[in-house]
């Protein structure tokens, strides 16, 4: 109760200080007709679009939680001033049909979508930034799934969600940062968040520039990302270079059924996580977190989630390619059961308007899999199974920008590669395919 009362002090007091604080002003100089402070703040938003340095692509806080991409990732989003704050809004919406062979596979019409609004602001020594992100998933997915084949590791209504991915909450964060500057190329940041992302693993699947166009979910979202969504988050982090080190606390109960409330819990489980910026275009991360009863189905079961990573960006003529490389681990601390997988991400955006993308995962899957959407027999007992690979290819071509909104058409296809254990019910070679329109906010 008392690491709750802190936090959502911390968080008030921030909230109070951003709607309240008058900040200190510094007089406008004049600098090519540029003499009012909302001049000024314009020059500091196209400076934060285009960082320099990883203390500055910090600052801009497009990536989720407190993650990093490469300083050279683009970030679709719409900006403006509002008196001294500095507004954006970032989003990202599919609205797609989806059809999957084998008898475990489904059909289903549906849309994944996120929206993301944020304010910065200078805040006596430092910067405030404010940020929400919300999914209207509970009601664009329904039956508290959509089909992803071979996906496990969710519950619903104390039954196992087995080939679906669970919807967001509608609430995925609620978040207030300060940073504040030590000296040169030094960094202090304080994330305070009810509902946040703690400093574990890369950024989270869907915020990611290496898979801005893929609908679905990641096989491997258990043991890489699925923190993304936690509660009573508190993170301090230092930054000295390019070298980055932070460390926190969270509630480690992934998010149940109710998709449309806050749930609560008092901070019982830790994360920590090392980045290194090396360059405009790379970042890299390690991060290693204990988490509390994560799972409603093994509550006296705690984890320790391990996460390694490299994203590579490079702008090019007319266009960007993103990638990622990424290894998560999961460890029962119970009975040192590991689940790994690997999964590589890439996506080219060329001619401007086209994008190609491709998706390689290999996957731990777990003997829970077999038995599907039922209650689990007493004295069940989770062990791992086998792998999976997945192996998806996709395109889209933007075919509208009106009003600041881009709207893209495409479609990609999956194919699996089946461990043997689990080939008696999928069959050896199921695939399956997705067609979609995607919208979000232009550059």
């Amino acid at each position: 109760m008392l690491n709750r009362l802190v936090h959502y002090a911390v968080f008030i007091l921030l909230l109070m200080f951003s709607l309240f604080g008058r900040g200190q002003q510094q007089p406008a100089h004049s600098m090519g007709g540029m003499d009012s402070g909302k001049d000024q703040g314009m020059m500091r938003l196209m400076g934060e679009m285009h960082p320099k340095t990883f203390v500055q692509a910090i600052e801009h806080h497009a990536s989720s939680g407190t993650s990093a991409e490469p300083n050279s990732t683009p970030v679709p989003m719409v900006m403006s001033m509002k008196g001294v704050w500095m507004l954006m809004f970032h989003a990202n919406a599919f609205v797609l049909d989806t059809q999957q062979s084998s008898q475990r596979g489904g059909d289903k019409l549906f849309s994944t979508n996120w929206f993301m609004p944020m304010a910065e602001r200078e805040l006596g020594p430092g910067q405030l930034t404010v940020r929400g992100m919300f999914s209207l998933e509970p009601a664009t997915v329904t039956s508290e799934r959509y089909p992803l084949l071979f996906q496990q590791g969710e519950t619903a209504y104390g039954i196992p969600i087995a080939d679906g991915q669970h919807p967001h909450d509608f609430f995925m964060e609620l978040a207030a940062i300060y940073d504040l500057h030590l000296g040169k190329d030094q960094l202090l940041s304080i994330y305070a968040a009810p509902i946040g992302d703690p400093a574990i693993g890369p950024t989270a699947y869907p915020h990611r520039a290496s898979a801005s166009e893929n609908p679905v979910g990641t096989l491997g979202h258990h043991q890489q990302d699925s923190t993304h969504i936690a509660n009573d988050v508190i993170t301090i982090g230092y930054t000295k270079g390019i070298v980055r080190v932070e460390a926190g606390g969270f509630h480690g109960r992934e998010p149940d059924e109710h998709r449309w409330n806050i749930d609560q819990g008092k901070i019982d489980s830790w994360a920590t996580r090392l980045t290194v910026q090396p360059g405009q275009n790379w970042s890299g991360q390690v991060s290693y977190a204990r988490i509390k009863s994560p799972e409603a189905l093994f509550p006296d079961e705690d984890q320790a989630r391990t996460t390694a990573s490299v994203m590579y960006n490079r702008p090019v003529a007319h266009g960007n390619w993103a990638n990622t490389l990424l290894w998560g681990r999961t460890r029962s601390l119970a009975d040192d059961a590991r689940e790994n997988s690997y999964l590589l991400e890439s996506t080219l955006r060329f001619r401007d308007r086209n994008y190609a993308w491709t998706r390689i995962e290999n996957a731990g899957r777990t003997n829970e899999l077999l038995l599907g959407e039922q209650p689990l027999p007493a004295e069940f007992h989770e062990e791992p199974l086998t792998h999976v690979q997945a192996y998806t290819a996709g395109y889209d071509r933007e075919v509208s920008r009106w009003r600041g909104l881009s709207t893209a058409l495409g479609a990609q296809v999956t194919a699996y590669g089946v461990g043997k254990p689990l080939q008696a019910v999928y069959g050896s070679d199921p695939a399956g395919v997705s067609v979609f329109v995607r919208l979000r906010p232009g550059s």
